[in-house]
C-alpha cells in the first residue's frame, strides 16, 4: 500500500478559535471539514509545503518559525495509507480567504466534533483540546 504524505495546520485565532475548512464538490470527501494544508511536491520539506499550501489555499502569509508541530495522524484508506503532521500556527499575515471554492469557519476545540471530518482527521482533535482548551 503506498504512502502519502501531507500537511496540515490548525490555524488559532487570539480567541483560541481553530479554522476549518470544507472540502468543495467535486473533490474526493467533498463536503467533510478539514484542516488547511495538502500533499507535499517532490523535494518539498513539511514546513514548506505547509506554508505554499496555506498561501494558496487562504491567501495568507506564515513564516517557518510560526509552525509548531503538534501531532500526526496515521490512517489507513482503503488504497492507500495517510502520514499526516498537523502543525499549530498563531501568527500570520493577511486574513484566510477561501480561495480554492472551500467554506471556512473559526471553531473552538470543544466544537469541532460537531463538523463532520475525514476519518483522519478526527482523532486530532483532543491534541487540539488539550492545547487550547475546549
Amino acid at each position: 500500500m503506498r504512502i502519502v504524505l501531507v500537511v496540515a495546520c490548525a490555524l488559532v485565532d487570539v480567541d483560541g478559535r481553530i479554522l476549518i475548512a470544507q472540502r468543495p464538490e467535486g473533490k474526493n470527501l467533498a463536503g467533510l471539514w478539514e484542516f488547511p494544508g495538502g500533499k507535499l511536491d517532490p523535494g518539498e520539506r513539511p514546513e514548506e509545503s505547509l506554508i505554499r499550501e496555506l498561501s494558496e489555499e487562504l491567501g495568507i502569509s506564515v513564516k517557518e518559525a510560526c509552525l509548531a508541530p503538534l501531532t500526526f495522524a496515521s490512517h489507513a484508506y482503503e488504497d492507500f495509507h495517510l502520514l499526516m503532521p498537523l502543525y499549530v500556527c498563531r501568527r500570520w499575515e493577511g486574513t484566510p480567504q477561501p480561495l480554492e471554492g472551500q467554506a471556512l469557519k473559526w471553531v473552538r476545540a470543544g466544537k469541532l466534533r460537531d463538523y463532520p471530518m475525514p476519518p483522519a482527521d478526527e482523532p486530532l482533535i483532543p491534541h487540539l483540546i488539550g492545547l487550547v482548551g475546549a
